[in-house]
């Protein structure tokens, strides 16, 4: 056993008690204010219905948002910021001090998200303000790019999140389908009204974003996944009709021309876009820049120091793994040239072949029970941790992220969904995907996303994205620490390629929107750094040029998180408790790390009592 885990594991024989933030309220104020906070949630839903379908809320009462998706016009956009600027004004008349500490803390968390938000339409009128929205962690300049977009979310949401029971649900999802072939003519109109103003995505995007759309438009109504789950969906239900050919119908007449539409558009303004990926090149750059890294990151830090504190942990993580990998007879070169000698070792690579992906997903799998058993060695209160592993559709596969997790439903009937992505396994060597798996799905995003089930619904609607990345990184480190690394040193050097790669971001991030780096440069520092294949480190770094500011939550976060430990570590002595201070952390929920402070410090007190 490791001096890190016996740390970790000391004293969790008697789980102290924890901060919990309960829905009941405790005064006439708190009954109020939560009673506020419920019509706020209520407001969300109908301005982003897709959060009912994630949630499983769309029943009942809320049954009619199973036909609706979000307005993406610009009208649409304009009247969720005037109401986000009309909700602010009703939260900021409420008297904090009258409310339970735990009321207040759902308040000011809210408070908060409306301020970003508000601010945010303010700072950058362009693109897509998505901090009240369903996806708030993917604030954008750009209203359509190769990861964002509706032809990005809502085939997916078809397929994976609406359910089929009746006729109403059936014709719920025709509906959708309409709805869907609007989205895109808006979206149009907005990239449009955009570019007019100074804002076009940059060319490589563009061409990337366009070559998508136009695959997505060539595709038969029958090939795709919206269209073919359907028909299974309305089979399964038993219901007769001629629901295939309505739904194949919308695909022909509006969707397919929507789409066509967009890669018209796009493809038209190829000529005036910027060459480099950085945001740089638009007006307003560096004020609309340092929104998005505030809102990332919920801190007022300037981009250099983000850079520089990048590069001191990269500099730390490289000497950290240096030893690991001279164990591993590597010794020549710098740490990230080693790893990438490391991930090219045949034995540790999956084939690329379909038979080769579905062994890479049977090996996750693995991963996620190996862990379960040991999950209440790091905490008191546990959650299902319903999830499904997925690889990313190929259709967006190209333009999508390297991983990503999504939320199931609060009642359980649908589960969380980690989706990986299989376009090239190269990018996947098996030392890697413990440590991905932790952060994803349990005990990361899956995990720690079913905890906010108990608090008000506002509060699992709004996220925060330093909050939610910190937390994935920490699940990461919880992986390491309950010892599953113990018989596994490749494993290890992945778990530290992992944190390595997290502070690399803020350097490249900073880098691009910032200091005006090249995306080659970017793609090549990024290399060296961590040792990633070439496609592997593109793929990152035109992530981070369509959602800039978006990749510096994740460390800082992190470090945040294990700044506060340290800090109740200190003041608690022996009456420390892990797993007391990861149950407090964790039932919190999303919030700014502000706020997070204030809630781990009356833990603290309480535990010295």
């Amino acid at each position: 056993m490791t001096l890190a885990r016996r740390d970790f594991l000391a004293g969790t024989a008697a789980v102290a008690a924890t901060t919990v933030l309960p829905v009941r309220a405790a005064t006439s104020a708190d009954s109020k204010a939560l009673a506020l906070l419920q019509q706020h949630a209520e407001a969300l839903l109908k301005e982003y219905p897709e959060g009912a379908a994630y949630l499983g809320l769309d029943e009942g009462k809320r049954t009619g948002l199973k036909a609706q998706l979000t307005d993406r016009s610009a009208a649409a956009e304009a009247a969720r910021r005037a109401a986000a600027t009309r909700r602010l004004a009703e939260l900021t008349r409420i008297d904090q001090t009258a409310l339970s500490p735990a009321v207040a803390v759902h308040v000011e968390t809210v408070v908060a998200a409306h301020q970003i938000g508000v601010e945010g339409w303010r700072r950058m009128p362009v693109g897509d303000m998505a901090f009240l929205s369903n996806n708030n962690y993917r604030s954008t300049p750009y209203v359509v790019t190769q990861g964002n977009g509706a032809f990005v979310d809502t085939p997916d949401l078809l397929e994976n999140k609406h359910q089929v029971a009746s006729r109403a649900d059936a014709e719920a999802y025709l509906a959708r389908l309409n709805a869907y072939a609007k989205q895109l003519r808006d979206e149009t109109e907005r990239v449009r009204a955009d570019a007019a103003a100074g804002v076009l995505l940059p060319a490589p995007f563009n061409e990337i974003t366009v070559a998508q759309l136009r695959a997505g438009a060539a595709q038969p109504a029958d090939d795709q996944g919206m269209i073919h789950t359907f028909a299974q969906k309305v089979k399964a239900a038993g219901l007769s009709g001629d629901w295939h050919a309505r739904a194949t119908a919308i695909v022909d007449k509006s969707i397919t021309p929507a789409l066509v539409a967009q890669a018209d558009a796009l493809a038209a303004l190829r000529p005036r876009a910027p060459e480099q990926g950085g945001m740089w090149t638009m007006p307003d750059a560096a004020e609309r820049y340092a929104w998005l890294a505030e809102a990332s990151t919920t801190t007022k830090r300037t981009p250099d120091e983000i850079h520089n504190s990048g590069l001191e942990q990269c500099r730390a993580y490289a000497a950290e793994l240096d030893p690991l990998l001279r164990a591993q007879g590597l010794s020549a070169g710098t740490p990230g040239e080693r790893l990438a000698q490391l991930g090219k070792r045949p034995d540790l690579l999956f084939a690329n072949t379909d038979a080769g992906r579905a062994e890479l997903l049977e090996y996750l799998n693995s991963v996620v029970a190996r862990l379960r058993p040991r999950l209440p060695q790091a905490f008191g209160k546990l959650v299902r941790g319903n999830l499904v592993i997925k690889r990313v559709p190929p259709a967006i596969q190209n333009g999508a992220p390297n991983g990503y997790a999504g939320p199931g439903a609060l009642d359980g009937s649908t589960p969380g969904i980690y989706y990986i992505n299989l376009r090239d396994t190269a990018n996947w060597p098996r030392f890697e995907l413990a440590t991905l798996t932790f952060h994803e799905g349990i005990p990361g995003h899956i995990w720690q996303g079913e905890y906010t089930f108990d608090l008000p619904l506002v509060r699992t609607l709004l996220g925060f994205n330093a909050y939610s990345e910190g937390w994935g990184l920490y699940a990461e480190q919880i992986g390491a620490e309950l010892g599953y690394y113990e018989d596994d040193p490749l494993g290890r050097i992945g778990y530290l390629q992992s944190m390595n790669f997290r502070a690399a971001r803020l350097v490249v991030d900073t880098g691009l929107h910032h200091k005006r780096w090249t995306v080659d440069q970017a793609v090549r520092w990024l290399m060296a750094a961590t040792g990633y294949t070439e496609s592997r480190a593109r793929s990152e770094i035109n992530r981070y040029c369509i959602w800039p500011g978006q990749a510096l939550g994740y460390k800082t976060g992190h470090n945040e998180i294990n700044r506060l430990r340290e800090d109740a570590k200190t003041r608690l002595g022996s009456r420390f408790d892990v797993r007391g201070f990861n149950d407090t952390v964790v039932q919190a929920g999303g919030m700014p790390l502000g706020v997070l402070a204030k809630v781990v410090d009356r833990w603290v007190s309480a535990q010295r009592v």
